[in-house]
């Protein structure tokens, strides 16, 4: 699993269009990047003309992100006060224990080391690659799909691998080829909670990828980075659902408010620890961490918004989120909701 990551990446690519442990010492975890260096403050402001800060919405939506996950899985009552604080210590532990937690999701397939080696490699011809790609049908299957896809909009439809390889390009198809790589670690999982839950979290984690990576130019993060920081954070809250299954034994998911607020936080540490034990760079595995802090980085800050843009698009469009509800305000803005009505399903691009 290692030695294939540091594949992914090569030169930078072209965009396609108190439970949670301290960095470092205790965990064992490095910790992120330093904060860049803080601008000059602004001259004061009276209090009196200082508006107030906008609440952030960031909880609030998370805390409707998996109460809908929840609502998929019937139980029948949440989750008792000590059996929520055993899932939290367990959880806690193993966002100590990066290795531990990365046992608890699938490897990645087999056929993706040598395309990635090749994609790197000038030397190898576009033929060379679609001959490595028509090795697997399945692939041939997401070559072909993904060309077609709204994304691309051909003039007509493509219906062989190097039509597609030339219109996807290098980058696009190392973007799909991550994809492939990471859905069976998300959405392919047994328990009858992550289950459950997994292909919604896939779902979320594609649509953030897509936000991210279409953001990332905006603020001169490396698009394919915003791509692989969307699809990999999720991995600790796939984590924690499957811890859930083992701790809770089906009878019911933890509920309380601040709980969801703490298990969000030790998934992103979780997430943080296993990008770092796959070797991503850390620059990725930092952005997951960063969360929406005022000093994130420009790739942190992407990742963040990618991430609510893709959980208030899955909320919307399921009805559990009204288009005009206040949380859909706070977060959506003139410049982010053109990314926001892109990430909108369409005919056909459900897996």
């Amino acid at each position: 699993m290692k030695n294939w990551i540091a594949r992914l990446f090569g030169a930078a690519p072209r965009s396609p269009g108190s439970l949670s442990a301290q960095p470092g010492a205790a965990s064992g975890v490095p910790a992120p990047a330093a904060t860049p260096p803080v601008a000059p403050a602004a001259p004061a402001v009276p209090a009196s003309d200082t508006p107030a800060p906008a609440p952030d919405p960031g909880p609030s939506l998370d805390l409707a992100f998996y109460r809908w996950l929840a609502g998929a899985v019937p139980a029948a009552a949440p989750a008792d006060a000590a059996t929520e604080a055993l899932v939290l210590a367990e959880l806690s532990r193993l966002a100590q224990r990066p290795a531990y937690a990365a046992e608890l999701v699938p490897r990645v397939p087999s056929v993706i080391p040598e395309l990635l080696r090749s994609l790197r490699d000038d030397s190898v011809s576009g033929a060379d690659i679609a001959r490595m790609v028509a090795q697997d049908v399945v692939l041939v299957g997401e070559v072909i799909r993904e060309a077609n896809s709204s994304w691309y909009r051909p003039p007509a439809p493509i219906r062989t691998i190097q039509g597609a390889l030339i219109l996807l390009g290098r980058n696009g198809l190392r973007m799909l080829l991550a994809r492939v790589a990471f859905r069976p670690i998300i959405s392919t999982q047994t328990g009858r909670f992550a289950k459950q839950v997994a292909p919604q979290i896939w779902r979320q984690s594609e649509k953030c990828a897509l936000a991210a990576s279409t953001l990332a130019p905006t603020t001169g993060a490396d698009p394919f980075e915003a791509y692989l920081a969307g699809l990999v954070q999720n991995v600790g809250l796939v984590v924690a659902f499957r811890l859930i299954d083992q701790v809770c034994d089906g009878k019911g998911l933890p509920a309380s408010s601040s709980v969801v607020g703490v298990l969000f936080a030790l998934a992103r540490r979780m997430a943080y620890g296993i990008a770092l034990h796959w070797e991503f760079p850390e620059t990725v595995a930092g952005a997951i961490l960063e969360g929406n802090r005022p000093d994130s980085s420009a790739l942190g800050q992407v990742l963040a918004q990618g991430d609510r843009l893709a959980k208030l698009r899955l909320l919307v469009d399921a009805g559990a989120v009204q288009p005009d509800d206040p949380l859909a305000g706070a977060i959506l803005g003139t410049r982010l909701r053109p990314c926001y009505d892109q990430l909108a399903d369409q005919p056909g691009t459900e897996d």
